[in-house]
C-alpha cells in the first residue's frame, strides 16, 4: 500500500465536471496542490465517449473565460449556431413544417463539444497546469471528517492500493455519486423523462432536406447543420448536434408516460421509433455513409440532492449532485456554477475564514436555481408537439434565462452577498412570474389540442434573431457593469418579462376566450400588455390556421 497525504483537495472524477474544477481551482490559486482521480485511461475516444455535447451562454463563458479555454474551442470545436427546432412530427417534408432559429449568429457565441476531444485536452492541460491527475484509479473508500481533521481517500490503479489525506474532497464522479451513496443524500424528483442516444460517422446537413432554395437561403452561412438542431412532437424531442471529429451525436428525450422507454431502448427499436415520428432524419440516416458508434439509454435521467456543500469541506459537482434535462443543455451551466462556489468556498477556508454560513447560503441559492429551472420541463413536455405555442414558450424560458441567471453569471456577482442581497427580492417576484407563465403555457397546450391540428404545414422561420430586444439581452451579457448599474439593468429586463407575460396573456385570452389564469393574473395585477408589442403577428398565430405568408 502506498500512503500519501500531499494533496490540499482531492477531486473524485476526472470528466468535465472534475477537470474544468481543478483548473479554476488553480487559476485562482496557483499554490494549490491537487489530485484528480479518474477510472478512465486517457487518451479516451473522440466522438462516442459521452453525452452533454451542446453548450450554452454560461457554460460557454466559463470554459472560454473564466478557464481560458477558448482557443481550443475555436480551433478543435464547432462554434454553434443556436438552438433550432422543427415541429414535424411525422413529416417527411421537413421545409413545410414550422421553424424556430436564427437566420444569423448571436453575439454571445457558444460551442458544440466533443466530450471527447475536450477531456482529452483538458487532462493534458490539468497537468500542465501542475495538477495531479491519476487515470485509471478507482476509488475504493472514503472517509469525511467532521472534526477539522484531514479526509481520507482510498483507491486502486494497476492492482496497487493508494491512500491519500486530504483538507477538501470533491465528488465529481457523474451519475457514480460517490459521497452521495456514501452519505444517503440522493433525492428524486418528479419530472418523468428518459433518453436513448448514439453517435453516428458523418455529419448530417439539414440542407439535404430540401431543394427549395428559399428554405435554403433563410439562414446565412455557418447554416443550420452547426446548430443544435431539435425534431419535436407532442412528449419529445430528438437532437442532432454536430461534432468536430466528423461524427454526430443524435439522441430521442421523452416524457415516460407518453413515449415509454421500452420503445427505444436498442438501436432497431430507437430506429423504427425514428420512422414514425421523424421519418425525414430516419431516412437520411439509412442512405448510407453513417455508421453506428455506439448506443446508450437512461431512464429518469433527472435528479436532485439532499446536500451538495459542506461547512466540513466536501462538496459535489456536476451530476454527482444534481442533473435537470439537456433541453437548452444546462448541465455546463450547472458545472459552472458549483464549480464556482466550490472554487469561493476553498479559497474563503485557505484565508482561515469560516465557511459554514457560506456552505449553506451557496447551497440555498444553488438549489434555488435548480429548482427555478426545472419547472421549465417538468410537466410541459405535451407542449414540445405544438407549433403555436412551444415558440412562445422557448422566447418566454430564454428570456428568463438571459434576464436573471445568465447575467449573474456573466457579470461575475454569483458570489457576491451585497449584490444578491439586493436581487432577492427581484429573484423572487421572477420565480413568481415565471410559475404563473409555466402554467399559462401548458394550459394553453392543453386547449389547442383539444381543438385539433396543433402544428400546421406553414413552411414559417420565426426567426429569434431579428428580435431587436432578445438580440440585445444576448449581447448585453458581456457588458461590464458596477453593481447599481447592473441591478438597475436587471429590474429593467424583469420590468420587460412583466411586459410580455402580459401581452402572451392577452393573446392566450384571445384565442380561448374561456382561458383562465388568475394565478398568473395576480402576480401581473394592474400590468397590461404594452402598447407596442415585443412579439409580431406571426408569433402569436393561431395554431390551426396559420397564414405561412406571415
Amino acid at each position: 500500500m502506498s500512503t500519501m497525504t500531499d494533496p490540499d483537495v482531492v477531486i473524485l472524477g476526472g470528466g468535465l465536471a472534475g477537470l474544468t474544477l481543478a483548473l479554476q481551482l488553480v487559476r485562482r490559486d496557483p499554490s494549490l496542490r491537487i489530485t484528480v482521480l479518474e477510472r478512465h485511461r486517457h487518451p479516451v475516444r473522440e466522438g462516442a465517449f459521452k453525452v452533454g455535447e451542446s453548450t450554452v451562454e454560461i457554460g460557454a463563458h466559463y470554459f472560454s473565460h473564466v478557464l481560458g479555454l477558448r482557443e481550443h474551442l475555436d480551433t478543435e470545436q464547432i462554434r454553434k449556431f443556436g438552438f433550432r427546432f422543427f415541429f414535424s412530427d411525422g413529416q417527411s417534408e421537413i421545409d413545410r413544417c414550422t421553424e424556430l432559429g436564427v437566420s444569423r449568429l448571436l453575439p454571445t457565441t457558444s460551442w458544440q463539444i466533443d466530450r471527447g476531444r475536450f477531456e482529452n485536452f483538458l487532462t493534458e492541460h490539468a497537468r500542465e497546469n501542475g495538477i495531479d491527475v491519476r487515470d485509471g484509479a478507482i476509488v475504493r473508500n472514503i472517509e469525511l471528517s467532521s472534526d477539522g481533521t484531514l479526509h481520507g481517500v482510498r483507491y486502486e490503479c494497476d492492482g496497487v492500493t493508494h491512500e491519500l489525506s486530504a483538507r477538501w474532497v470533491v465528488d465529481a464522479s457523474g451519475r457514480a455519486g460517490l459521497i452521495k451513496r456514501k452519505l444517503d443524500l440522493a433525492q428524486t424528483n418528479d419530472h418523468n423523462a428518459n433518453s436513448a442516444w448514439w453517435r453516428v460517422s458523418g455529419l448530417l446537413d439539414p440542407r439535404d432536406w430540401s431543394s427549395d432554395p428559399d428554405w435554403l437561403g433563410r439562414c446565412t452561412p455557418p447554416d443550420r447543420w452547426r446548430s443544435t438542431n431539435h425534431m419535436c412532437g407532442e412528449g419529445y424531442w430528438f437532437w442532432l448536434i454536430p461534432l468536430s471529429s466528423n461524427q454526430h451525436s443524435l439522441g430521442i428525450v421523452c416524457d415516460g408516460d407518453l413515449h415509454p422507454l421500452e420503445t427505444m431502448n436498442t438501436h432497431a427499436k430507437a430506429m423504427a421509433w425514428l420512422h414514425r415520428h421523424q421519418p425525414r432524419v430516419a431516412a437520411m440516416l439509412e442512405a448510407g455513409g453513417h455508421e453506428l458508434q455506439d448506443f446508450m439509454f437512461m431512464r429518469h435521467f433527472s435528479h436532485g440532492a439532499k446536500q451538495v456543500f459542506s461547512g466540513d469541506r466536501w462538496a459535489l459537482t456536476g451530476e454527482a449532485g444534481v442533473f435537470l434535462d439537456p433541453f437548452y443543455s444546462p448541465g455546463s451551466d450547472f458545472i459552472a456554477i458549483a464549480n464556482t462556489y466550490i472554487t469561493e468556498m476553498i479559497a474563503a477556508d485557505r484565508a482561515g475564514k469560516p465557511i459554514t454560513a457560506m456552505a449553506s447560503l451557496y447551497q440555498q441559492l444553488y438549489f434555488s436555481f435548480y429548482e427555478n429551472t426545472l419547472t421549465l420541463y417538468q410537466d410541459q413536455y405535451r407542449l414540445f408537439g405544438d407549433a403555436q405555442v412551444m415558440p412562445l414558450k422557448v422566447i418566454w424560458d430564454y428570456t428568463y434565462y438571459w434576464s436573471l441567471l445568465a447575467p449573474l453569471f456573466f457579470s461575475g456577482y454569483l458570489t457576491s452577498t451585497p449584490v444578491l442581497g439586493q436581487l432577492r427580492t427581484l429573484f423572487g417576484e421572477a420565480r413568481t412570474l415565471n410559475l404563473g407563465m409555466q402554467s399559462l403555457l401548458r394550459r394553453w397546450g392543453e386547449l389547442n389540442a383539444e381543438r385539433g391540428d396543433t402544428a400546421p404545414l406553414d413552411g414559417r422561420l420565426l426567426d429569434q434573431y431579428r428580435i431587436p430586444w432578445f438580440h440585445e439581452l444576448n449581447r448585453q451579457l458581456v457588458d461590464t457593469l458596477e453593481p447599481d448599474a447592473f441591478i438597475a439593468r436587471m429590474r429593467t429586463d424583469v420590468a420587460r418579462m412583466h411586459d410580455l407575460a402580459a401581452e402572451m396573456l392577452a393573446h392566450a385570452r384571445r384565442e380561448h376566450p374561456g382561458l383562465g389564469d388568475a394565478g398568473l393574473e395576480l402576480v401581473l395585477g394592474d400590468h397590461r400588455a404594452p402598447a407596442e408589442p415585443l412579439l409580431s403577428p406571426a408569433w402569436y398565430a393561431e395554431a390551426a390556421t396559420v397564414d405561412a405568408a406571415a
